[in-house]
């Protein structure tokens, strides 16, 4: 991310015409690497966010709430001890650095008026907030670094990262410029720029000369003298409504003077927000939203399949046990054949195997095996006992079977769940599901269920996806639980409901308020629930896919089935091709 010296110079711009004379009245520490102060100046209430996460360092005023932990951290109750009533009197930093410095006005616990101050460090996994008093030694920090370069522990003296880059805002002339990139270049402007200059980021000086349509390998003096006087023309536009904070691609930002884009791709830049402090709090909220996203939805789907290679290995060892079962008839015959010819047969032992004829097949000769240490009669016993162990094991491990597959069939249905969420409240849904699932209780019961929302799908709104075609109204479950709610809770007996044939997937519910036929109803519209029904399914990427579909009367739930599994019948069928 590009939170460069040219992003923090703004931001502070911006913040000096907000927040000085602040006073503080609330902080939060949402999490162990954020705190936000609650700050009220001239009638408006501001939060300011301070973020030391090594992937989403910053500092911005935000209007994103984040829940409160019920327990406060202990840097969070240190600092409300310490600046809970206090004014900022200042915020800066020094050249292009990344360290903001707040100057805070407080009053001690003897009532007198003493001066704080709070170091913010956006340094990626360096990332701190520091707390001093006005001789700058350290109160506490939020995070303990001890390294050879400085001590970051309460009672040492706070002192700033030591800078072996040149300033950029401290070159005179322009022939200063060119002299300090000559010492210093190598064979990439790019490399040269941020190798030399203090807050000089890739992403910054890569759009900036491909604005000014400068080549990073082959430039000259001109080219130089027009990034010198573009730098100094952003600088001295910050907080102004001449520069903007452009998004590109969805996964950066830069600073870029308003005049320059006429003769860029405009294209490439998607998104205008003259408020900085605002798009990076909307930026960086959309980051972290979807980062918590895919954290949860792939640490569900670590335990889902963890789930689901222990039902494979189960139902591998059953079939190996029915495969076993399979020769019980076998031994029914041997046993039956040695009785029917035990009076022809010498009752000694030390017998390896012995013909008889075999009655079931014309007589025909069939040689048994025989143990060697026992007698005809204990064989005998020995055979029907193993028929009558497999005779029974059949019984129970058919049944065993049955129910693996139908657990099998669930779990893969919350794996194809997971795999099409699309929101973090998605997941909750998903995570309440099967927190509850016999399969991965266990399991569950070792994860922390704070990280997740854990409030029951009956106490809160289902929030379904819903698609208007031709007026009228189709909805679409996207887990089990909304699956459910939409078949059997919020359907009527004469909706249509649509679902893949012997296929993973959404159920689908065209509402009919009119209580139409269903010969009645457009044929484009029946076609376009089952469309959306074979693309909300495993089965999105295939063609000539069957769709079965029904008034919703006829779709019943069997005592004990799982979340999301029904029966229905007197159904119809409709093939559905790629295309809608």
């Amino acid at each position: 991310m590009a939170f460069d010296g040219f992003i923090t110079k703004s931001i502070i711009t911006e913040l000096k015409n907000n927040i000085i004379g602040a006073k503080v009245n609330k902080v939060f520490e949402p999490t162990k690497n954020e705190i936000i102060l609650g700050l009220y100046n001239n009638g408006i209430n501001y939060a300011l966010n301070l973020c030391a996460n090594p992937e989403f360092c910053r500092i911005c005023l935000t209007t994103h709430s984040k829940p409160n932990p019920q327990n406060a951290y202990n840097y969070c109750m240190l600092l409300r001890k310490y600046l809970i009533g206090g004014k900022i009197v200042n915020i800066s930093n020094y050249d292009l650095e990344r360290t903001i410095e707040i100057q805070f006005e407080c009053y001690n616990d003897l009532n007198d008026l003493v001066k704080r101050k709070l170091f913010v460090e956006i340094m990626s996994r360096q990332s701190n907030i520091i707390l001093t008093n006005e001789n700058n030694i350290i109160i506490d920090t939020l995070k303990h670094f001890d390294n050879n370069v400085r001590e970051l522990l309460p009672a040492h003296e706070y002192t700033f990262t030591p800078i072996n880059k040149i300033s950029f805002i401290e070159q005179k002339n322009l022939e200063s410029f060119i002299n300090n990139i000559k010492k210093h270049e190598t064979n990439s402007l790019i490399k040269t720029l941020i190798n030399t200059f203090i807050g000089f980021s890739k992403t910054f000086i890569k759009e900036t000369i491909k604005i000014l349509n400068i080549n990073d390998t082959n430039y000259t003096e001109n080219d130089l003298e027009k990034l010198f006087n573009y730098i100094n023309e952003l600088i001295e536009n910050m907080g102004t409504s001449n520069i903007s904070c452009k998004l590109i691609d969805n996964k950066d930002y830069t600073l870029v003077l308003n005049k320059y884009l006429d003769n860029y791709n405009k294209d490439y830049y998607n998104t205008t927000n003259l408020n900085i402090n605002f798009f990076l709090d909307d930026f960086y909220f959309n980051k972290e939203s979807n980062s918590i996203f895919i954290n949860s939805r792939n640490n569900l789907l670590k335990i889902v399949s963890t789930s689901l290679k222990k039902i494979y290995k189960k139902l591998e060892n059953i079939n190996l046990k029915l495969k076993e079962c399979e020769e019980m008839d076998k031994f029914r015959l041997y046993g039956e054949l040695l009785t029917a010819n035990l009076y022809k047969i010498n009752s000694e032992t030390n017998i390896s195997e012995i013909s008889v004829e075999n009655y079931y097949d014309n007589n025909k000769i069939m040689v048994i095996p025989l143990d060697k240490s026992l007698s005809v009669q204990k064989n005998i016993e020995k055979y029907f006992k193993k028929y009558n162990k497999l005779k029974n094991a059949l019984s129970i491990v058919s049944k065993q079977k049955k129910e693996a597959e139908k657990e099998l069939d669930y779990i893969e249905t919350i794996v194809f769940n997971l795999s099409n969420s699309k929101s973090i409240n998605d997941i909750n849904e998903v995570y309440e599901e099967i927190s509850e699932n016999i399969a991965t209780k266990k399991a569950f019961s070792n994860q922390k269920q704070n990280k997740l929302s854990k409030k029951k799908s009956s106490s809160k709104i289902i929030e379904l996806e819903k698609v208007d075609f031709k007026g009228y109204i189709i909805y679409i479950g996207k887990n089990n639980i909304q699956n459910d709610y939409i078949s059997l809770k919020f359907s009527k007996p004469n909706d249509v409901w649509f679902h893949t044939q012997k296929i993973h997937g959404s159920h689908v519910l065209l509402k009919n308020p009119e209580n139409l036929d269903i010969t009645d109803i457009p044929d484009e519209v029946l076609y376009k629930c089952a469309y959306l029904a074979k693309e909300n399914s495993k089965a999105a990427t295939s063609t000539n896919v069957s769709v079965d579909y029904c008034y919703a009367r006829y779709v019943k739930k069997t005592s004990g089935a799982k979340p999301g599994m029904v029966i229905y019948n007197n159904f119809k069928t409709i093939i559905v091709n790629r295309m809608s």
